[in-house]
């Protein structure tokens, strides 16, 4: 695949003739800027979804005091600098840090931003009852004090070495307190005008939000930056399915930009060969992998189907290390990189595969494909098929589960493959999936979310915003579990609960040396990988395409792929 490609933050660009490069003028001079995500996000507050399409489509509107750009470093947006010891913005101690809000910036209705709109996001996002998908970030912060107008200042229970995580990234942005002061708690969900239209100090303004469908944006006329952003408006198409996306961009040139094209790489080749624009990815963080059910999902549960009942509803054989680890020796992963990725994937055995210095080597077996070996670990465990009927058993349970995914191509094709792997070790396999807009959306009536978790196994792809892994790998705290309490929001989908992990999770979040910060990540990986709760499959590059027209995109894995869009341009032959 004739992928430009960034790999792990090094950037490969193309050059430019002067003739080509951006021409100063007037914000909104190149009118419209076409985007397609073929999942649509249903909601633009990414407090509300964990869903990527969320959060992407949101930082349009919605800005954190800083984001990572494409080789994963820091910058300044809200924020006058970066804090550090040196400069006085980190206390000694690694208690507090300090921020510093750039002067005269206003939101969209011209109001101005204040700490005290940092102060109400924090409390917002750290609510009891308000399940906040991005709470991580907020994990040992004791108190957000607006210092003054400009300055805040966020205080931690104990000594945080790596303070970079509240308010930093595309996950953690800034609410306007006027706007979403009456939204706090159990309310934040119904309120409908400010979930889908709120108001930001980035680039675009929502002008038209139909969940699942379309966002129409226009340019930010009181956007700090003079002659930014150079569309006037935006038309942001979400639905439909990858191939039709790129499409769209490589072949018709109906759209300027296309997200996440999961698609064969003989199919984007040919796409791509027309001549219209570019496939482009970066790979940093985001792995395909497997979440292995820990709770009983069985429906005849009903109110407590999925619900982790503090070890009291466990999967009746999920939770069995052994049969994690036969299905994982039985996939092929260097099989569904080549039919589903090319060069735009590689085979991982970590689900924290980057930075480098936080990358394991301890589960590396995982890319020998063995069904022998994977037989002989489920007849040492027991499970045996004595009727002939193909499906092992043991103590009258079958090894029969329903396997769910998002409906894109790719997704079905691996999950055809990895059915016949499991029926071959004796597994049997129900598929299932479900349109994207729906599994990732963060309805918390919906039985069909991610979230909940109404089935075994489910595949999907995540990431985290940024180079340090301190947040993401607190999502599999015991707290993070998705609850009905929590409204179903939580970053630990799997259900997995360790006292152990948990306790590297808060050893982490008070080590400063980066040689330990790294060896901390890697035990919480190896300890999520033995458990088998959890099967990584794919290190996924992020393949999008652009049309050639179109100026200025900087593929980011470690932040929005759209961090930069006040930027983009179109542009002049």
């Amino acid at each position: 695949m004739k992928l430009r490609t960034i790999l792990l933050g090094a950037v490969a660009t193309l050059a430019m003739t002067p003739a080509l490069a951006q021409e100063t003028g007037e914000r909104g001079r190149n009118g419209q800027l076409n985007i397609i995500y073929w999942q649509a996000p249903s909601t633009l507050n990414p407090f509300l979804s964990g869903g990527t399409k969320e959060v992407e489509s949101a930082s349009l509107i919605l800005e954190p005091l800083v984001r990572f750009n494409e080789t994963g470093e820091m910058v300044p947006f809200l924020a006058t600098e970066i804090p550090t010891v040196e400069n006085g913005g980190v206390a000694e101690d690694y208690t507090s840090i300090t921020w510093n809000l750039k002067e005269g910036v206003t939101w969209s209705d011209g109001s101005p931003l204040t700490a005290e709109d940092v102060v109400f996001t924090w409390e917002y996002c750290t609510h009891p009852e308000g399940g906040c998908a991005q709470s991580s970030y907020f994990d040992g912060v004791e108190s957000v004090e607006a210092v003054d107008d400009t300055t805040v200042r966020v205080n931690f229970t104990e000594p945080k070495p790596f303070p970079y995580t509240a308010f930093v990234g595309s996950e953690s942005p800034i609410l306007q307190k006027a706007q979403f002061q009456d939204c706090l708690g159990s309310a934040a969900p119904g309120c409908t005008d400010a979930n889908f239209g709120p108001i930001g100090t980035g680039p675009f303004v929502v002008t038209d939000f139909r969940p699942n469908d379309v966002i129409r944006l226009e340019a930010n006329e009181n956007y700090r930056e003079e002659g930014k952003p150079a569309f006037a408006t935006v038309n942001f198409k979400g639905g439909g399915d990858a191939a039709a996306a790129a499409r769209s961009v490589l072949e018709t040139g109906e759209y300027d930009y296309a997200w996440n094209l999961q698609l064969a790489p003989e199919v984007l080749d040919e796409m791509e060969a027309a001549g219209n624009g570019v496939v482009v990815a970066a790979f940093a963080t985001s792995v395909e992998r497997l979440h292995m059910n820990q709770t009983n999902a069985d429906p005849s549960l009903g109110d407590m189907r999925s619900v982790y009942d503090d070890g009291n509803n466990p999967h009746p054989f999920l939770t069995d290390p052994r049969v994690g680890q036969a299905m994982s020796m039985a996939i092929d992963r260097q099989l569904l990189v080549d039919i589903g990725y090319g060069e735009g994937g590689r085979v991982t055995c970590n689900v924290l595969p980057a930075p480098e210095a936080y990358a394991s080597t301890a589960n590396d077996d995982c890319v020998n494909f063995d069904m022998e070996g994977a037989m002989a670990l489920l007849d040492e465990a027991g499970w045996t098929d004595e009727d002939g009927d193909g499906v092992r058993e043991k103590d009258g349970q079958r090894l029969s589960v329903l396997f769910q995914t998002s409906t894109n191509a790719v997704r079905q094709d691996a999950q055809a493959i990895i059915k016949q792997f499991w029926n071959e070790l004796g597994i049997e396999v129900e598929l299932r999936n479900v349109d994207a807009s729906v599994f990732f959306g963060g309805d918390p009536g919906s039985p069909d979310t991610f979230q909940k978790f109404y089935a075994d196994v489910e595949m999907y792809t995540n990431n985290f915003a940024g180079v340090d892994p301190e947040a993401y790998m607190a999502n599999w705290a015991c707290s993070r579990i998705p609850t009905p309490e929590r409204q179903w929001q939580g970053e630990n989908i799997q259900r997995f609960c360790s006292e152990e992990y948990d306790a590297l999770v808060r050893k982490m979040s008070n080590t400063a040396d980066l040689e330990e910060r790294g060896n901390l990540a890697k035990q919480m990986n190896d300890m999520l990988m033995q458990s088998y709760s959890l099967i990584p499959l794919v290190w996924r590059g992020n393949p999008a395409a652009h049309v050639n027209s179109l100026g200025g995109v900087r593929m980011n894995d470690w932040d929005s792929e759209l961090w930069n869009i006040a930027d983009w341009y179109r542009i002049q032959e």
